[in-house]
């Protein structure tokens, strides 16, 4: 028997410590999160993302009173961007989330559906895109995409 290590490279920082590129970023999720539909849980999220493109497309949450048929932030901010922006690969992906008491003092992480997505993503333009997670009184950035997030991931190399 063999063991394998599987390690996660997280950089965390404050607000004020992002570069402006990311602050932009991060201020575009949490106008989403603000804006999400979520009476519900009260719990919002908001996603933005930077294309190649130079484009910036957000989306958020939303909820329907038969909850399986709501949508995380993620996946509506992806879906919209690569239906609108089908040759534009995504860049950077920032997260944001708050509930009733306000934004969260640290990140939430992409649920596992938003993740494969993600990951579908990645694989459809051959880029990894950095993730910039926004908590109030941190923030997380993973540089080297989705897997680090997702590892053991199953993709369409194991369909082939």
């Amino acid at each position: 028997m063999r063991e394998i290590e599987l390690s996660t490279k997280v950089k965390v920082c404050r607000y004020e410590e992002l570069s402006s590129d990311d602050r932009t970023l991060v201020d575009a999720a949490r106008e989403a999160a603000a804006r999400s539909y979520a009476p519900y849980s009260g719990f919002s999220v908001g996603a933005a993302v930077r294309l190649a493109n130079g484009e910036v497309v957000t989306g958020n949450n939303q909820e329907n009173a038969a909850y399986p048929s709501g949508l995380c932030a993620e996946r509506t901010t992806l879906f919209w961007a690569n239906a609108q922006y089908p040759d534009a690969a995504v860049e950077a992906m920032a997260i944001a989330a708050r509930n009733a008491n306000g934004e969260l003092p640290v990140p939430i992480s992409p649920c596992g559906a938003c993740r494969q997505v993600m990951l579908e993503v990645e694989k459809r333009y051959n880029r990894a895109m950095r993730i910039i997670l926004y908590g109030a009184r941190e923030n997380y950035i993973i540089e080297d995409g989705i897997k680090a997030l997702l590892p053991l991931c199953f993709d369409a190399d194991f369909l082939e």
